[in-house]
């Protein structure tokens, strides 16, 4: 069965060598783990998958391969999802809906300072106490149109802010492409020269030489022709971008390919005062926006991706972040960059007939001077054109 294995993850592209795998072997030999697949899981990742660049690649085939070997062993198989999970979650009439109010971010705040003084215990369903389903805007899995998710999963995409541990994973730039024309569309944004050591034969310029010179052979070298665009790109990553990480994975994996001088930061959901390379140490390993505004050139062209899909105040109030209180509005960040790099453009993996429902796209797109555009291959051809002038 692992041998099946070891071939299903050299087909999925993950680099797995004999010696990794004889390692894996020796390992549930020495019964190093309990007889658990959570756990034959993490000892297979940790001695197969050299580079974190792979993992969703690992995750991908092993999910295929082990695909549902637990209910094999899971008695409790035949209880419907759904039905355990219908205690928390609350089916309301669009009547219902309607007559939950939004508060109002300083209000929001404020309601749940007082409450976190006054509850003591854990709550579910109802509309007041921070707890888990009804209609409170604090906690999470219930309704509201517009409150602080606590814990838990998104699902209605109407929290103003998130308290909890998030992790995000770096998109992968090795992964291979379904849609070739988006490298096509890409490389409308080019602009060649010749620099550096010769070290191409420069045909034409050999032809003409050796005629001049009696039929005695002169070969004529050149340096390399290559596009000397410089690219920054800031991607979206977590939250609603979870939905589109397989386009900006395409996105990311063939800009890296077309575009020799690029450099990448992550963010999310707006832009403020820090960024991140590695998602694994964003904690750890900042880098302030200050630095990135100052360091490169200002003929680099800037391209963000990112579905702008947030809430308002996240773009426009100061401590709007999700995660921590942030001193400046990512407004003035996005201005800040637009400023710095006129030449600059959103990509917006969100289908373009979903923007109008979005009040943060309205607001990004303002700000951005509407050069917003869709991950389309047409999308993509009019942003280069746009970036190329």
């Amino acid at each position: 069965m692992l041998i099946d294995f070891f071939f299903t993850l050299r087909d999925a592209k993950v680099p797995v060598t004999i010696k990794e795998f004889l390692t894996l072997l020796e390992a549930l030999q020495k019964q190093v783990i309990a007889p658990s697949l959570d756990e034959f899981y993490y000892l297979a990742r940790l001695t197969l998958v050299k580079d974190e660049a792979h993992f969703d690649k690992f995750d991908r085939a092993f999910g295929a391969f082990f695909k549902g070997i637990e209910t094999v062993f899971d008695a409790k198989a035949d209880i419907p999802l759904d039905w355990l999970i219908k205690r928390l979650e609350r089916e309301l009439t669009p009547e219902q809906k309607a007559e939950l109010q939004k508060l109002g971010y300083d209000k929001l705040m404020d309601r749940l300072s007082a409450l976190l003084k006054e509850q003591k215990e854990r709550h579910e369903g109802g509309n007041k106490w921070i707890g888990t389903g009804g209609t409170s805007p604090f906690g999470n899995g219930g309704t509201n149109p517009e409150g602080i998710r606590i814990g838990g999963k998104g699902g209605n995409r109407s929290a103003v802010k998130v308290w909890d541990q998030r992790t995000y994973r770096d998109y992968d730039g090795e992964r291979e492409l379904g849609l070739r024309n988006i490298k096509v569309a890409l490389r409308r944004l080019r602009r060649f020269a010749r620099q550096g050591a010769p070290d191409e034969l420069a045909l034409d310029e050999t032809i003409r030489s050796t005629a001049n010179n009696a039929g005695w052979l002169d070969i004529r070298m050149q340096p390399e022709r290559r596009n000397r665009i410089k690219v920054l790109m800031l991607l979206d990553v977590g939250g609603t971008m979870d939905d589109h990480i397989e386009r900006t994975e395409e996105l990311f994996s063939a800009a890296k390919a077309e575009f020799k001088h690029m450099e990448f930061y992550y963010f999310h959901n707006c832009v403020y005062d820090h960024l991140w390379k590695n998602n694994r140490r964003r904690h750890a390993e900042r880098f302030p926006t200050w630095d990135v505004l100052r360091t490169y050139p200002p003929d680099t062209r800037l391209i963000f991706v990112g579905d702008a899909t947030m809430s308002p105040y996240e773009v426009l109030a100061p401590g709007g972040s999700v995660e921590y209180a942030n001193e400046e509005a990512g407004a003035e960040w996005l201005a800040r960059f637009c400023h710095a790099f006129p030449k600059f453009a959103w990509l917006n993996p969100e289908p373009e007939h979903l923007w109008q429902y979005r009040q943060s796209i309205a607001v990004i797109r303002q700000i951005m001077g509407n050069r917003m555009f869709p991950v389309t291959i047409d999308g993509l051809e009019r942003a280069m054109r746009l970036l190329s002038k």
